[in-house]
C-alpha cells in the first residue's frame, strides 16, 4: 500500500497544477455534450450530485434550464422537507425570535437569575446553528438548485453579519427566508425593498440609528444622521462605486430614510419600524429627481429610482456575467443583460435567462475557469459524494478554517466569487486534506462509510485532464476518491 506521506505529495502536486496553470480539462468533439453537460450543472447547481448527469442528458439541456428557472415546476423530496421541519426557529417571526432568545427588557433584567441569562445566549446559538443548517441542508439536497444559487449570490450582494452583534444573529435566518429567499429569481425592486425593510439590514448599516437633525434620537444613543446604509444602498446593492451619484446624493438618501428603524418586541412581527418624529421630512432632490417630504414614502420613491437607475442595470448584470461566466466578463455580455434588465423593469428570471442562452455563457473557453469560493467548493465535494447525512457543523468548521464561515462576512460588500480572492497554496493544502477526510466517509453522521471512487467518477463526467487522470490511475483505488475530490478539476467549475 502507498505511504501516506507518498498520498499528501501526490495531492499536493494535484493542487499546485492549479497555481501553475498545468491543469485544465481539454475537449474534443465527442466530449462537447459531455462538457455541456457538466458546465450548466457547475454553474446553475452546486455541482453534479449521483444521478444528475443522466437526468440533464435525458431531460436536454435547455429543458433542464427552463426547469431551473422555474424553481416552483420542481418537487422537493419529503426526506428533504422533513429535515427543515425539525429546525423551530425557522419559523418564528423577528420579534418572536427577540422576544425569546434576545436580551431580556431592562424591567426584567435586573430579577432575572444568571441560569435565564445563559439559556437566553444559548437560545441565540440555537437560532444562527439553526439558519445555517437549513442552509446548508438546502445547498446539498434542494432539487431546486439554480435558486439556492441565486440565494448565495443576493445574499453576498445584500450582505449581513453575525458579527455585527446579537440582533443580527438572531435575525439572520429571517432575513435569509424574507428578504433574500421569495425574490432570489423574482423582481430586482421586490427584493432591493425587503432588504432595506428587514431589521438584520437595518441593524448591520446603522439607519435604525439614521434620524434627522434636532429630532429625539433612539434612546439618547445618537442623533443626527447615518450615512451608513445610504452610501452602501447606492455602492454596493444598487448604482455601482461608478454609478454617477455624488457624496451630496449620499447624504440625501440618508435623510430619505431617516426613521427607518427596528420593532424588537411588538408590532406586526416583521421588526420594521417607521418613526416618524425621527424623520427629516422637507423636500429632498435625489440624483436631480425632487423627492417631496412625505414620510416613508419618500424612502419607497428613492428606491424605486435606484431599481430603475441604468446604472444599477449594468451593475448587476456585471456582478451577474462574473458569478456565471469569467472573473473579468465579456462587455458584449454585460451589454446584453442590462439591456434585458432595463426593458423587463428588473425581471431576474428573465435577465438569467438571456445570461443562459448567451454565445459568452456557452463559449468553452469560459468552461472550468471560475475558481470555486470554499462554500462552493465544500458544497459541490459533498454533493458529488453522495452524502445524505452530513455532519453540518463540521461543514461550518471547514468553511471557517477556509476564511468563509457561514454569514459572518463582517464587511459590507460580501465573500468575494473570483480567483484570485481565494486561490493561494495555504487553501489548496487546506481543500485536498478535506477531500481525504470527506473521501473517507468521515463528514458522515454514524459509522464512517468511505467514497465508493467508481461511482464518483461517473458522478463528476469523468471530466478529467490527461495529467490529473494519469495521477489518478497511479494509485490503488482506496485512494481514488480523495484524488479526485482533491483534483484542479473538482476545485473549479
Amino acid at each position: 500500500m502507498i505511504k501516506a506521506s507518498r498520498y499528501w505529495i501526490i495531492s499536493l502536486l494535484l493542487g499546485l497544477m492549479i497555481l501553475l496553470g498545468l491543469s485544465s480539462p481539454s475537449y474534443t468533439d465527442s466530449q462537447s455534450t459531455n462538457s455541456q453537460t457538466i458546465h450548466v450543472l457547475n454553474r446553475l447547481t452546486f455541482g453534479p450530485r449521483p444521478g444528475d448527469i443522466q437526468q440533464v442528458r435525458s431531460m436536454g439541456i435547455d429543458n433542464y434550464v427552463q426547469s431551473q428557472l422555474r424553481p416552483e415546476t420542481i418537487k422537493e423530496s419529503q426526506q428533504f422537507t422533513n429535515k427543515l421541519s425539525t429546525l423551530k426557529t425557522l419559523y418564528l417571526t423577528p420579534v418572536q425570535l427577540f422576544q425569546q432568545y434576545g436580551p431580556l427588557p431592562p424591567n426584567q433584567k435586573k430579577q432575572a437569575t444568571e441560569k435565564e441569562k445563559k439559556a437566553r445566549r444559548q437560545g441565540t446559538k440555537k437560532v444562527v446553528n439553526e439558519a445555517i443548517q437549513a442552509n446548508l441542508i438546502r445547498a446539498i439536497s434542494s432539487n431546486r438548485q439554480l435558486e439556492e444559487v441565486m440565494i448565495n449570490f443576493w445574499f453576498n450582494h445584500f450582505n449581513v453579519s453575525v458579527t455585527k452583534g446579537r440582533a443580527v444573529r438572531l435575525w439572520i435566518g429571517t432575513y435569509e427566508r424574507d428578504a433574500i429567499r421569495p425574490y432570489a429569481l423574482g423582481n430586482f425592486r421586490d427584493l432591493l425593498g425587503a432588504t432595506a425593510h428587514h431589521p438584520a439590514m437595518l441593524f448591520y448599516l446603522d439607519n435604525w440609528l439614521n434620524t434627522a437633525p434636532g429630532s429625539k434620537g433612539v434612546r439618547g444613543i445618537f442623533k443626527g444622521l447615518n450615512e451608513n446604509y445610504a452610501r452602501e444602498l447606492m455602492e454596493l446593492h444598487t448604482l455601482g462605486v461608478n454609478g454617477g451619484y455624488k457624496q451630496e446624493d449620499i447624504i440625501t438618501l440618508a435623510k430619505i430614510f431617516t426613521g427607518w428603524g427596528i420593532q424588537r418586541r411588538t408590532g406586526d412581527g416583521s421588526g420594521f419600524k417607521f418613526d416618524a418624529n425621527r424623520h427629516d421630512n422637507k423636500d429632498k432632490i435625489f440624483l436631480g429627481i425632487p423627492i417631496k417630504g412625505g414620510g416613508m414614502a419618500e424612502g419607497e420613491k428613492a428606491l424605486d429610482i435606484l431599481a430603475n437607475h441604468p446604472s444599477t442595470a449594468r451593475f448587476i448584470s456585471y456582478k451577474l456575467a462574473q458569478y456565471f461566466v469569467a472573473d473579468e466578463p465579456p462587455e458584449t455580455l454585460i451589454d446584453k443583460l442590462a439591456k434585458r434588465f432595463q426593458e423587463t423593469k428588473g425581471d431576474i428570471r428573465s435577465v438569467l435567462g438571456t445570461l443562459f442562452a448567451s454565445n459568452e455563457f456557452w463559449d468553452e473557453k469560459y468552461y472550468g475557469n471560475k475558481f470555486k469560493t470554499p462554500y462552493q467548493y465544500i458544497i459541490s465535494v459533498v454533493r458529488a459524494a453522495g452524502i445524505d447525512q452530513p455532519k453540518f457543523g463540521r461543514i461550518n468548521g471547514m468553511l471557517s478554517q477556509l476564511g468563509m464561515p457561514l454569514y459572518s462576512c463582517a464587511t459590507p460588500d460580501g465573500y468575494k466569487n473570483t480567483r484570485d480572492a481565494w486561490l493561494n497554496s495555504d487553501a489548496i493544502i487546506r481543500r485536498t486534506s478535506f477531500a481525504t477526510i470527506i473521501s473517507r466517509g468521515q463528514l458522515n453522521q454514524g459509522k464512517p462509510k468511505p467514497i465508493n471512487h467508481e461511482q464518483l467518477r461517473v458522478t463528476l463526467g469523468n471530466n478529467f485532464s490527461p495529467q490529473t487522470e494519469a495521477v489518478i490511475n497511479q494509485n490503488p483505488g482506496n485512494l481514488q476518491a480523495a484524488l479526485m475530490l482533491g483534483s484542479p478539476e473538482m476545485m473549479e467549475r
